[in-house]
């Protein structure tokens, strides 16, 4: 096999590739073996007829296509491991020549990882943000915490109000006619969850068990199932329970409940200090994030366009995957939404610029500052990855390529490199806190001004009306001197 490289432009690359025809042959024999049984030869049983007699009646190149799937597929990744060539993007593949006897060609086009001009990266500017966490954020947890460990009261004395976990039976129907979904026994509904459409749950406000309901309600204009979507429809209920929570006291018992604190105030203190912990991680996150943003902005890539399509692909189906751990599929998903694959992908474009853009400014600032990953740091990263996938650390070592190791280590780099841009980062204040401080100084200076305007005449008269108010009490002894003295004062002050 021989490999040729022309480069193209913009950071593109096109691989022609030739293999001998005696290795692209054995491509032809696979897909023979793996379809002669499926093909009727007149005189031979299926499966028996020689592939010489089978291309005689069926054609020569009958095998060609797949065989030439089969081949493409190994001999690219043989020829890129033969050439110093950082590939980004999956090939585009053209077929150049498949002829008996002749060697089988074809041409792989690729992009590559584009050059990095770095602009400003050290002292780059991001937000101060807070790194404790709230006192509402510690009630919110203690309250959560409090929620779960309420106690269900059946309620059988009064009608059902807001708050109260009802359990119903209802079927919608519209114009009469039940639809799919409309329908369910023994549901618990919590009244005020909003989890029903429309006033659903407020129609069941002051009704008692026993009690047939009938509701009326509107379906939401955008509801997802088109043929409901703004119809009118009538639910009949059936109320069989009424119940409501129990919250426990917030004090030492509830502490000794739900903790291996014995006092309220130890386990108070341990939900701030837990959630002071993560509010640094988060405070630490966004930052590290801002930084690698600014220096991403202020350098100068070029990506090529299949560079972003592969990135697009790889959010698509990480997002897939994230939507099927919720039970919901990805077509499922374009179809509430009104999306098709086009569209999805011209939304991730963006996203995949930005990740593509932060990555190649991290691994050009990881040469820049010749940053290197040691021996040390890449065993521990093995012995967490072995702890990960609960394999043996040997085990791990024995199934890693040297590219998963050059790709590992880059990946530790890369984090060295974000930690490197936080430590060289400058923090300022965010702009909403930034201008709520001009707007304070402005106003502090303005009333500074208005309080300064003739402050020496001022002083002068209070230190005149003070003197003479001294003398006429000294001269007199009484009460009046003192009044027709602040009197007199103030007339001069008028004038």
């Amino acid at each position: 096999m021989s490999v040729s490289v022309e480069k193209l432009e913009n950071s593109m690359a096109k691989l022609t590739i030739e293999v001998a025809f005696d290795e692209f042959d054995k491509s032809v024999e696979k897909v023979y073996q793996k379809q002669k049984n499926r093909i009727n030869v007149p005189g031979f049983r299926k499966g028996k007829a020689p592939r010489k007699m089978i291309e005689k009646i069926y054609g020569e190149g009958m095998f060609y296509e797949e065989a030439a799937n089969d081949c493409i597929n190994k001999a690219y990744f043989d020829a890129v491991k033969d050439i110093d060539l950082e590939i980004t993007s999956q090939p585009e593949v053209e077929i150049v020549q498949v002829e008996k006897n002749k060697p089988f060609i074809f041409t792989a086009t690729v992009a590559t990882k584009p050059p990095v001009k770095l602009g400003k990266y050290k002292g780059v500017e991001i937000e101060k943000r807070d790194e404790t966490a709230t006192d509402e954020a510690v009630e919110q947890a203690i309250n959560k915490e409090r929620e779960s460990n309420a106690r269900m009261i059946d309620i059988d004395d009064r009608p059902v109000k807001d708050g109260d976990i009802v359990t119903i039976d209802y079927e919608g129907s519209i114009d009469g006619v039940p639809f799919d979904g409309g329908k369910a026994e023994g549901h618990a509904l919590t009244i005020g969850s909003h989890s029903f459409i429309d006033t659903f749950e407020d129609q069941l406000i002051g009704k008692n068990i026993g009690d047939d309901v009938e509701v009326n309600v509107t379906f939401p204009k955008e509801y997802h199932a088109e043929n409901l979507a703004g119809k009118p429809a009538l639910f009949k209920v059936k109320i069989h329970a009424i119940q409501c929570k129990e919250l426990p006291e917030l004090d030492d018992d509830f502490a000794q409940d739900v903790s291996e604190f014995d006092t309220f105030k130890e386990y108070k203190a341990d939900v701030k200090k837990k959630l002071d912990e993560q509010a640094a991680k988060d405070a630490k996150f966004i930052k590290t994030r801002e930084a690698v943003s600014a220096a991403a902005e202020n350098s100068e890539v070029e990506i090529p366009e299949p560079m972003i399509e592969t990135q697009v692909t790889y959010l698509i189906d990480n997002f897939a995957r994230r939507l099927q751990m919720q039970g919901l599929s990805i077509d499922q998903y374009m179809k509430y939404t009104g999306l098709n694959e086009a569209s999805m992908r011209e939304q991730m474009k963006p996203e995949a610029v930005k990740n593509i853009r932060s990555r190649l400014t991290l691994e050009a600032i990881v040469a820049a500052e010749k940053i290197e990953v040691s021996d040390e740091e890449f065993e521990k990263e093995l012995e967490k990855m072995s702890t990960n996938y609960g394999m043996k650390l040997e085990d791990l070592k024995n199934t890693i390529t040297p590219e998963e190791t050059k790709e590992i280590k880059m990946d530790l780099a890369v984090e060295k490199a974000e930690a490197f841009l936080l430590e060289n980062a400058k923090e300022v204040k965010p702009k909403k806190a930034a201008k709520e401080d001009k707007a304070d100084k402005a106003e502090k200076a303005e009333k500074a001004e208005k309080a300064e305007k003739k402050p020496a005449a001022k002083k002068t008269t209070a230190k005149k009306t003070a003197d003479k108010a001294d003398k006429a009490e000294k001269a007199e002894k009484k009460p009046a001197a003192k009044k027709t003295t602040a009197k007199k004062t103030s007339k001069k002050e008028e004038e």
